[in-house]
């Protein structure tokens, strides 16, 4: 519209000798430059315009953003850290308490072996049944106690007689011995082939009896055992007159001096 304008503009000037030609160029170029401004100029101006209104939609600065999040994450790797030391202290700990429990364990199962070791303890009777005399002899001879009223730990063997020290340690034994009729009543304790202490009786008529006892400190394998006199004689029934016992009264240590 504005170049028809323009151009009736320049015919009626023609028409009237108003304009040469170099006017009539000078004036489209002022229109035309009117109508199409410079484009570069424009371009500018709407690009400063994009990024005033991204500014001023807010847009965070993505380099903001980075530095935050690698905050984040090294706060991320601290804690996590944290979290591992009290994880690997709360383990070794509980590895420290199951292996206490587990020593305490073994202990006690030691204590307890050491416990059934010392538990040694015996007591026996001359007859298993009816009643009757022992003796005399021409010669000394071992008695056997086959009645057994104990055995703990098995150190007494009923079919010898013998009682054979399991472990080093301090024992007692007791012997009674009981005859009647007028015949002298006689044994003794004796330790590996050596006679320690004896119960002896004497009388004319009617029952005799007596008894003793001693502490002896035997090393592992010792045997003690009880030998009735010679000449002597003995007699028992149901009622168990005559009886051997022993037990263990404590261990001693290899090192521990023995006094007899």
């Amino acid at each position: 519209m504005l170049l028809l304008e323009t151009f009736v503009f320049v015919v009626q000037q023609q028409v009237d000798g108003g304009l040469n030609e170099k006017e009539i160029s000078q004036q489209i170029s002022s229109e035309d430059g009117r109508q199409n401004p410079p484009q570069t100029d424009t371009l500018r101006a709407e690009a400063s315009t994009d990024r005033q209104q991204y500014c001023d939609l807010g847009i965070p600065d993505i380099h903001a953003a980075l530095r935050e999040l690698t905050a984040t994450v090294t706060e991320q790797k601290e804690k996590n850290r944290e979290l591992t030391a009290t994880v690997t202290e709360l383990r070794d700990e509980m590895n420290k308490k199951n292996e206490e429990i587990s020593n305490l364990t073994l202990s006690q199962v030691e204590l307890r072996k050491e416990n059934r070791d010392r538990e040694i303890a015996f007591s026996a009777g001359l007859m298993q049944s009816g009643s009757g005399y022992f003796g005399p002899f021409t010669t000394e001879i071992t008695l056997t106690y086959r009645n057994v009223f104990t055995n703990i730990g098995n150190a007494y063997n009923p079919i010898t007689g013998i009682f054979t020290a399991p472990l080093k340690g301090a024992y007692m034994f007791r012997i009674n011995v009981t005859g009647r009729r007028g015949i002298h009543s006689s044994a003794s304790i004796y330790k590996n082939g050596e006679k320690v202490v004896s119960g002896h009786d004497e009388q004319a008529q009617d029952w005799l009896n007596s008894s003793n006892g001693v502490v002896l400190i035997l090393e592992a394998g010792d045997v003690v055992y009880v030998r009735l006199w010679s000449g002597r004689r003995l007699y028992d029934s149901v009622n168990n007159y005559n009886t051997f016992s022993g037990f263990l009264l404590f261990p001693l240590r290899e090192d521990d001096v023995c006094r007899m």
